[in-house]
């Protein structure tokens, strides 16, 4: 990422941010086949903008909506969780903390100015491959 790139990065999620944020993670999501629940929240990791694409699960709302709050207060992609947070693993029961954290992939901090989160995208209802590359195509519009 170049310096001039790494200064427009936005310092907050703003409503516009997060519906540009949903169109690209939409978009994959229709790439791929796959209707998805894709939620957006800001730094303090509270709701910003929410699509449920026709066909998704509603399971998965609330899903997508707490790996999003997870990638946001751990400030990681909620991927980096699933290894360390097994049986015998130094964070086992983790997800029994803060009201229900997502310990598996589909949840990416929006990195703002400075490379520090200002808020996540959290996507829900197909595979956790799925998941994750949409979540990755919609972080990537941030900014």
């Amino acid at each position: 990422m170049s310096a001039t790139r790494s200064r427009t990065k936005p310092t907050t999620v703003s409503l516009a941010a997060a519906e540009a944020v949903i169109a690209a993670a939409k978009e994959k999501a229709e790439e791929i086949g796959q209707p998805m629940n894709i939620a957006v929240v800001d730094a303090g990791a509270r709701l910003v903008a929410f699509a449920r694409m026709d066909g998704a699960i509603m399971a998965s709302i609330d899903i997508s909506q707490r790996k999003a709050f997870t990638a946001m207060m751990l400030k990681l992609p909620t991927h980096a969780l699933a290894e360390v947070t097994q049986p015998g693993q130094p964070l086992y029961g983790l997800e029994h903390t803060n009201g229900g954290l997502v310990t598996f992939a589909g949840g990416v901090p929006l990195i703002g100015r400075g490379g520090e989160p200002v808020g996540a995208i959290g996507v829900s209802a197909g595979s956790v491959e799925q998941d994750q590359e949409v979540a990755e195509a919609g972080a990537a519009a941030f900014g």
